[in-house]
This record gives structure tokens, C-alpha cells and sequence, in this order.
């Protein structure tokens, strides 16, 4: 089975309101959690869709602007509470660690666990961690501080068992996992029959780009090109192009053309500013350019992929 999934729990901009929490993400791949920037509430928020905190082994940040990092504090101290003990390692281009150190150290804290500490080049995009089956780059964002995205991408997938194949050949129990890995099976008279014959395609793997805070920035998609899916920041409307352009945010539709061009299979909008209670007018301008476009509503779970 595999999984790939984005839980959107929160995607508002700069102020939280009563339906809109800061921004933040929780990144499922293949049941391995990955929390993407925690604003203010996030930690609530991973409760209400019954996420247990110590399954969170990663945490990325995108840049230290308040939204994007101030349920940091809480939820490692609630990890603590809880008895976390297994160490947690957390990414960003930027002093993250002297943060969390200045309230540890005057609230006279101590963690039960220790947290590893990542600082990420906000010049050049780099892999910032990897595993058997995924790696994670960095996409550098220009905002009024250092600013980073991430490209969460699945490596190649194994090749998949032709269960007639295998009877086919007689090919013994104790052989399949060597067939998995991708060898070939040799016969007892000694005959080598291909692993191409005994297996299928695997599954395709697939891809997610978190676009933060930025402004308009073509650079990015020669990183990002043929995502499946990407998040992107949309800010204001363009009637609000100035405003955008002066913070180093984005509007709807330039997020739309962004997925336009690095070919985005599809694309979903957040971060808005408070002044849109009806996020429709965002919604509309950006499919003005990039019709497969959504809203990343607060609550909604994005499935790029899920199969057996």
C-alpha cells in the first residue's frame, strides 16, 4: 500500500481568525509523518484529526515570521509531557534553535528528548533529508527574510511480483524477496530467467512542492517542474498586485502561473491575507490561468496518491 497525502490545518496569513488557523501541514507519506511550518494553534489542530504528536519526527519550517512558527514552542513542550523520548529534528533557514533555547532556558526547561537542529541554505536549492523512499529539497523563496519551500519527492518505486509468473517458473518461496529487490532467479539446471519476466512496472511515485511566502519568482520552477501537486502561496487578489509585490507575497493568479509553467498537474492556494472573507474571488482568478486549481481549505485532506 502506499499513501501520499497533505492534511491542511491552517492557511491563513499573518493573524489567525476563527476559522482560518496560521499556516501549517501534516505531509503523509506512506504512514511516516512530516509537519510542514506550525503556526499558532497547530497543535490543536493535529488533535482534532486525532494525529498522535509523537509520531512527528520531522518538522520544517519555512522562514521565522511569527505564522509560520509559533505553535513551535507548544507542541514540543506538549511532546515533553507526553514522554517524548526519541529525538526530533527540525529544519530551517534560519536560528530556529536559539528560539526554542531562549524560552527553554527562561522558563527553566528541560526536554526529555533531544531535537536536532537543520539549518537550510535559503540561497540554493539542496537536499535537505532523505530516505528509502523519499527525498526532500529545498526550494529557495525570495521573501523579506530567508525563506525556503520544500519538494517532497518519492524515489522510484520497486518493481512489483507477477504472482502467474512465479508459478510459471516454479520459482520457490524463499527466492521472492531477492526478486523484489530486483535480482534475477537462477533455476536449479542453472538457467537465468530475468527479473523483468517475473515482476511488472511499479506503482509511479509522486511528488509535492510547499511554496511559501514569496513573491513572484520564476526560479523556482525548473525545481519544481511536473510536480503533481503544488502549494503556492496567493496571498492577494491582483487587484492588490502593489500590496503584494511591497510584502513579497504573491497573488492568485501569479500562483496560478507559476503552476502554469513548471506544469503542475494540479494546484492548490492559501496563505490569504484576512481582508477576503470570501475566498472565491481568490479561487476564480487563479483558475483564470490554471483551471485545476483549489483551495487548500483548512480541515481538507489533498490524496496525490493512494493505491494497493
Amino acid at each position: 500500500m502506499t499513501k501520499f497525502s497533505i492534511l491542511i490545518l491552517g492557511n491563513a496569513s499573518a493573524s489567525p481568525t476563527l476559522t482560518r488557523n496560521q499556516t501549517s501541514q501534516l505531509i503523509n507519506v506512506n504512514e511516516q509523518y512530516y509537519l510542514m511550518d506550525c503556526g499558532e494553534g497547530t497543535q490543536l489542530k493535529l488533535r482534532e484529526h486525532k494525529i498522535k504528536l509523537q509520531r512527528i519526527n520531522h518538522i520544517f519550517i519555512s522562514h521565522l515570521h511569527g505564522d509560520h512558527y509559533l505553535g513551535l514552542i507548544g507542541l514540543i513542550q506538549t511532546m515533553h509531557l507526553l514522554g517524548r523520548t526519541s529525538e526530533l529534528t527540525i529544519y530551517c533557514p534560519g536560528n530556529i534553535k536559539e528560539i526554542v533555547n531562549v524560552h527553554l532556558k527562561n522558563s527553566k526547561s528541560h526536554l526529555k528528548y533531544p531535537i536536532i537542529y537543520k539549518e537550510v541554505n535559503a540561497n540554493e536549492s539542496e537536499l535537505v533529508y532523505e530516505n528509502d523512499k523519499i527525498e526532500i529539497i529545498s526550494i529557495p523563496l525570495e521573501h523579506r527574510i530567508a525563506c525556503s519551500g520544500y519538494l517532497f519527492k518519492e524515489k522510484q518505486k520497486p518493481r512489483r511480483i507477477n504472482p502467474k509468473a512465479l508459478k510459471t517458473f516454479e520459482v520457490p518461496k524463499y527466492q521472492i524477496n531477492k526478486i523484489k529487490l530486483g535480482e534475477d532467479y537462477i533455476t536449479e539446471s542453472g538457467e537465468t530467467i530475468k527479473n523483468i519476466r517475473l515482476t511488472t512496472e511499479p506503482l509511479p511515485s509522486f511528488s509535492y512542492a510547499f511554496c511559501s511566502d514569496t513573491k513572484y519568482l520564476e526560479s523556482i520552477i525548473p525545481i519544481i517542474n511536473g510536480v503533481d501537486l503544488l502549494y503556492h502561496e496567493a496571498t492577494f487578489t491582483d487587484e492588490h498586485a502593489d500590496r503584494a509585490k511591497k510584502t513579497y507575497h504573491s497573488t492568485a493568479k501569479q500562483a496560478a502561473e507559476i503552476a502554469l509553467k513548471s506544469e503542475a498537474k494540479k494546484l492548490i492556494i492559501g496563505h490569504f491575507s484576512n481582508r477576503y472573507p470570501d475566498l472565491n474571488v481568490l479561487l476564480s482568478e487563479a483558475k483564470t490561468v490554471f483551471e485545476n486549481t483549489e483551495i487548500a481549505v483548512q480541515g481538507n485532506t489533498f490524496e496525490i496518491s493512494f493505491s494497493e
